[in-house]
């Protein structure tokens, strides 16, 4: 469905920016549909019946509508567009509140599906799954081999005392959100503490990098890694430990969170690891350390959601199952990082 005037996306107003800024860019009339919104940046496919494109702008409403968050995601992705990183192409990027309310940045279109769920994977059968998946872990290896300083993004985060730092973010965010007993959960935020690894040498980091953070060309490589909001320098193995924890199964009936590790061929999390040590060179010894940081993470990120659903600001399908979710996500960190 196509809605001529989607929300927060004055249509008229960028094609005028866009004829201003990119003469040419643009043929006819301009429409739009949201394609993803919610809390994260909000985004947009746009065309003009020609060509496609695609917009994002801050969440509607959204206190902390600032261009940093815009022109760090403009950033990296120009950034990395030149190097073996499949990105798409930034096009501008708009600071400038009065244009469409918030700042913005237009980017290429490209397609490609965003695999969420196993049963997504499903129907691509064991071999395609197996080979999307192990190209996302090569895909990996190649932001990690990016040297900042030689694409301008030498001064793009702080990596000194990374994990440290994500580490009592992490807890602050909990603090933020505590409104029941959470067995186990400060036994886990504190071992981590205790057992905090010595980091690798800084790299560029996703942030958030899983297979729906992905778009898969038809033919099943990766086309272009999205989402860049979380990204920065900092230590590559928190990449690694996020989509060695998404490649776990989860047993829990109905989950309103997704992993895409129960799908016909997907590769387990050691295979993912063993992989990335051997494209990347990189010691991965303490990788259960960085797996159980990431269960932490989502346990905080869920009790968030939990939290704000109990206080009734979170209305829709799944959130009264949340909560229920967390003590799982608490007991499979305690468990990876004893293993560990």
């Amino acid at each position: 469905m196509t809605h001529d005037q989607p929300p927060g996306l004055d249509l008229d107003r960028l094609r005028a920016h866009l004829e201003r800024e990119r003469p040419g860019l643009v043929g006819g009339e301009l429409s739009a549909e949201l394609v993803q919104g919610g809390r994260s940046n909000l985004t947009y496919a746009v065309t003009d019946g020609t060509g496609r494109w695609v917009v994002r702008r801050p969440p509607l409403g959204h206190v902390l509508a600032t261009a940093h968050d815009m022109g760090r995601e403009h950033r990296v992705i120009s950034a990395l567009h030149p190097t073996a990183v499949p990105v798409p192409e930034p096009l501008l990027l708009c600071e400038d509140d009065s244009v469409i309310g918030s700042p913005f940045y237009v980017m290429e279109f490209v397609a490609g599906t965003p695999y969420r769920t196993a049963e997504q994977l499903r129907p691509l059968g064991p071999e395609r799954t197996r080979a999307a998946v192990l190209g996302l872990v090569d895909t990996l290896v190649q932001l990690h081999a990016v040297e900042q300083e030689s694409v301008g993004l030498g001064d793009f985060g702080r990596p000194e005392g990374f994990l440290d730092r994500q580490l009592r973010r992490w807890g602050k965010q909990l603090d933020a959100s505590r409104n029941r007993e959470l067995p186990g959960i400060d036994e886990l935020h504190a071992a981590l503490g205790r057992n905090l690894p010595r980091s690798p040498a800084p790299t560029v980091v996703h942030g958030d990098y899983r297979l729906d953070n992905v778009l898969l060309g038809p033919d099943d490589r990766i086309g272009a890694v999205l989402d860049w909001e979380m990204s920065t320098l900092g230590d590559p193995l928190t990449d690694l430990g996020l989509l060695a924890m998404y490649s776990e199964r989860l047993d829990v009936p109905e989950s309103p969170v997704s992993t895409t590790a129960g799908a016909p061929g997907h590769p387990s999390p050691a295979e993912l690891i063993e992989r990335y040590a051997a494209g990347s060179g990189r010691d991965v010894s303490a990788i259960s350390w960085y797996t159980a940081f990431a269960w932490f993470k989502l346990a905080v990120i869920l009790e968030g959601i939990h939290y704000r659903y109990t206080l009734g600001q979170t209305v829709g399908a799944g959130f009264d199952r949340i909560g229920a979710l967390v003590p799982v996500f608490i007991h499979n960190g305690l468990t990876t990082l004893r293993k560990g």
